[in-house]
């Protein structure tokens, strides 16, 4: 059988070959083609020959999503992917997806807490191939004996406590710990700060121990401390660390480096470089994760600017003397201290950027993001300093960057905050086109960082660019990406007074109310002062007076059976003049009596455009009532209505009894 299916591909590999060679012998006769191969003199039956099938490319186990994604765009019309299982949850405001991303990331934490809890009951593996996090985790430690394997499980499972009572146990019955798991010991205390990691499905206690702070890092000056300073865990004196550190005979290098970061990492800067002197005077040389930290700190340690770099330059000199080659992290953390240093940050920060490119170094985003944030300090006044961020976009620009430091997911919206500020929409466009290469947008970071960026471009946006622009945006991002504020929509409205489209304000009333901006005072009053400020087409003005109905249904109601907004003198004024301009007096004449209703006084104005509108009908008896309210309220300009009346309209005895009534009242009011 196997002999037969060889023959019958070769003999069809010849008779193709042979089919070849008289095409193109046809197609190009006056050029030769040395395509007498041996296929074409052989017989159409050869003897058996063994057939190599060529080596197939390997592929990675997600090629064949990814070519799928790369055929498919971003649907604007499309909800977030983490809502598309369930479309009765797709958010509409911002507020919906703040609670319905927190409620399905609490059902999941939910879900993982009972699996891994209860493990024994979810041993049946279901999935085609494995899938290891579908399966529950092992929480609990399995070895139970005296031994140095269970205390490299209890830090396998970063149970920090139950390492340490391990490993005094150990030490105790006489059991020597190798260096090596000692120092992963070191790293879990220094990593999480002497104390276990809060769990994801477990809410943190604070403990007392946590409370007891004996060295507090000092709060910059300049700025109040913030509630995240307070709450922030401290490095204690003689703690675990310090203490398992202590009982070694001859620590090493990553001895050190687990202390020292762990100092550091927890605000005890000056005890950090107390140890880096020990590790000097034992003869030890550093490695580049201990000058990282140390760079790190030295802004911490010094006040003037000067000392601050000069303490820098010092550890730098420091790391070429024992030959410790820097890495990224190293120069980022030179950038970043630099920050801190004024003026001498600007003249230094691009001779960093240097430095890394000669030794072959490639900067991150967080590199650029701290060269920015140098020169364009938040509230700061900008002088002629445009070009920087053009410099470095120019060199970002078509890049593909992967995470390589924590501040990478600075870096987007401290360049779009800086197009804000510099009002520079080129370079607003191109840092959105850095967005889209290739997966830089999973450098945005969190759902907070990413609505902060949105906002900076979409304001931007309202501010450069014309109403087609703007609208173009609005319709690509909003509400598939991005869930504007309210400070947003009243931006939006802006651009479409700048631009003179006025007659787009019910469309984005309809999407204020969807998004959940309906009971934002500031933004409705907004809209209704542009839509009475000036007269359009009667089609504009009837879709206005609808649109102005429908606030006042929210007025009245307020979202969820709740009075959300109260009535303003403005507001009710507004109404009343969209409503007259579209000649819906009798709507205009309900909401005229919410005044009194709601304690608001109107204006002479008001009243006399109402006055006006009511002379065009001729309806005597509503114009007396209208000076009624006048009276009633005591407005001095009662006088004048009353005389407009009586000459321009023909009135009855008992209309001029009324108003001789009212013009004595007044008088002596008066």
């Amino acid at each position: 059988m196997a002999s037969s299916c060889s023959q019958a591909l070769r003999h069809h590999a010849c008779k193709s070959s042979r089919i070849l060679r008289i095409h193109l012998q046809k197609s190009w006769p006056n050029r030769g083609f040395a395509l007498n191969s041996a296929a074409d003199n052989q017989p159409a039956v050869s003897s058996l020959e063994e057939i190599v099938i060529p080596k197939k490319k390997t592929w990675s186990k997600e090629a064949v999503l990814q070519a799928l994604v790369s055929t498919v765009n971003r649907d604007p019309t499309a909800s977030d992917y983490r809502f598309q299982d369930d479309p009765y949850l797709t958010p509409k405001t911002s507020l919906d997806f703040k609670l319905f991303s927190l409620s399905q990331e609490s059902g999941r934490n939910t879900a993982k807490y009972f699996i891994n809890k209860y493990p024994n009951y979810f041993q049946k593996d279901y999935a085609q191939p494995h899938i290891p996090c579908l399966m529950p985790e092992t929480l609990e430690a399995r070895i139970e004996d005296l031994s140095e394997a269970a205390l490299t499980e209890r830090i396998e499972l970063r149970k920090v406590r139950a390492a340490v009572d391990l490993y005094d146990q150990l030490l105790q019955a006489g059991t020597s710990v190798s260096l090596d798991v000692t120092n992963d010991l070191l790293d879990l205390i220094c990593f999480y700060g002497d104390r276990d990691p809060a769990q994801e499905n477990v809410p943190e206690q604070r403990s007392e121990e946590t409370e007891d702070v004996q060295e507090e890092p000092q709060p910059r000056k300049g700025r109040a401390p913030k509630a995240s300073d307070l709450l922030k865990a401290t490095w204690k004196e003689n703690n675990n660390a310090e203490r398992i550190f202590a009982l070694l005979s001859e620590p090493n290098t990553r001895s050190y480096s687990a202390l020292i970061r762990g100092m550091v990492k927890y605000g005890a800067y000056s005890r950090a470089f107390s140890t880096y002197t020990d590790l000097l005077n034992n003869r030890l040389t550093a490695d580049v994760n201990i000058f990282n930290a140390l760079i790190t700190a030295a802004p911490e340690v010094q006040e003037k600017y000067n000392e601050k770099w000069e303490l820098i330059v010092d550890l730098l000199k420091q790391m070429a003397e024992q030959k410790v080659k820097p890495n990224l992290l190293t120069f980022n953390a030179v950038l970043k201290a630099l920050r801190r240093c004024g003026a001498l940050g600007k003249s230094q920060a691009f001779p960093v950027i240097s430095e890394m490119k000669a030794l072959s170094i490639e900067p991150s985003l967080a590199s650029y993001n701290h060269v920015l944030s140098i020169f364009y300090k938040t509230g700061a006044p900008i002088q002629g300093q445009k070009d920087i961020l053009q410099e470095v976009m120019y060199e970002v620009s078509g890049k593909s960057f992967t995470p390589q430091d924590p501040d990478d997911a600075q870096f987007f919206i401290t360049a779009m905050r800086i197009c804000l500020d510099t009002k520079d929409i080129e370079q607003a466009y191109r840092v959105h086109e850095l967005l889209r290469v290739g997966e830089n947008w999973r450098l945005m970071g969190n759902d907070l960082k990413q609505n902060i960026y949105y906002t900076r471009f979409f304001s931007l946006l309202c501010l450069m660019e014309n109403v087609d622009v703007v609208l173009k945006w609005y319709r690509d991002l909003i509400p598939s990406v991005y869930y504007p504020t309210s400070n947003i929509m009243t931006d939006l409205l802006r651009a479409l007074d700048t631009d003179s489209r006025l007659d787009l304000i019910p469309q984005i009333w309809k999407d204020i109310k969807l998004l959940g901006h309906a009971n934002r005072q500031k933004l409705v009053e907004e809209l209704l002062a542009l839509m009475a400020r000036e007269k359009h087409s009667q089609e504009v003005q009837e879709s206005f007076a609808d649109c102005a109905l429908d606030i006042k249904r929210m007025y009245n109601t307020g979202d969820r059976g709740k009075v959300m907004m109260s009535w303003t003198a403005g507001s009710l004024s507004d109404v009343i003049s969209v409503l007259l301009a579209a000649q819906r007096r009798q709507d205009a004449w309900d909401t005229l009596k919410l005044f009194k209703t709601h304690n608001r006084v109107p204006s002479a104005e008001l009243l006399n455009q109402f006055l006006t509108c009511v002379k065009e009908s001729g309806d005597v008896d509503q114009a007396v009532e209208l000076v009624q309210i006048s009276a009633g309220f005591c407005l001095p300009e009662t006088p004048e209505l009353i005389q407009r009346i009586q000459q321009e309209f023909e009135l009855s005895e008992q209309h001029k009894s009324i108003l001789s009534d009212l013009e004595i009242r007044t008088f002596n009011s008066e």
